[in-house]
């Protein structure tokens, strides 16, 4: 059974193909968190193959202390291709959050019972001058629906985590803040 959406915590599952930045999407998320002076755990995991193989990371961000990093149903998800919903759509506790990468799956969700959100991320990369901050654009999808992180801590986590790549920080800062406005 599903359990309902906790308002003290949020668990968001990204998940897609390793090279995506799935990875850094979680540890931003727990990063984020921590900046908004919350409880976080960040767990990841890879496929064999990594690059290119399936990755997904959980990350949870709480008001309360958190017993275990495990995530069964996310109050929000983040599908980067089209195995990734496939294998997670059904997981997204009810009333919860589906933020899917357009650009990269050719079928709509099923669900009828949580908010689904079709961007092209990979489109938008590409119109931005990088693919590789697709993921950026998925954070700043999050941060909108958030209820434990804003645009402010996210952004203050980017920076902090791209300390001395002044290049990469204004681009990424680019696609979380086109993916907020979205």
């Amino acid at each position: 059974m599903k359990k309902k959406t906790n308002r003290q915590t949020e668990e968001i599952l990204s998940a897609g193909f390793g090279g995506q930045g799935i990875m850094f999407m979680g540890k931003l998320f727990a990063a984020a968190g921590l900046a908004a002076g919350r409880f976080v755990t960040w767990m990841p995991s890879y496929g064999a193959e990594v690059r290119g193989g399936t990755a997904y990371s959980m990350a949870k961000i709480s008001k309360e202390e958190i017993a275990s990093c495990v995530i069964g149903n996310p109050t929000i998800l983040i599908v980067m291709n089209k195995p990734s919903l496939l294998k997670y759509e059904n997981s997204v506790a009810p009333g919860g959050v589906l933020i899917v990468n357009k650009s990269m799956v050719d079928e709509l969700p099923r669900r009828k019972d949580i908010k689904v959100v079709n961007i092209p991320m990979t489109e938008i990369a590409l119109k931005l001058g990088n693919v590789k901050c697709a993921n950026m654009i998925a954070v700043g999808a999050v941060i909108k629906r958030s209820k434990t992180i804003t645009l402010r801590n996210v952004l203050s986590a980017l920076k902090e985590s791209l300390k001395g790549k002044e290049d990469l920080f204004q681009l990424n800062k680019s696609a979380v803040e086109k993916g907020y406005r979205l």
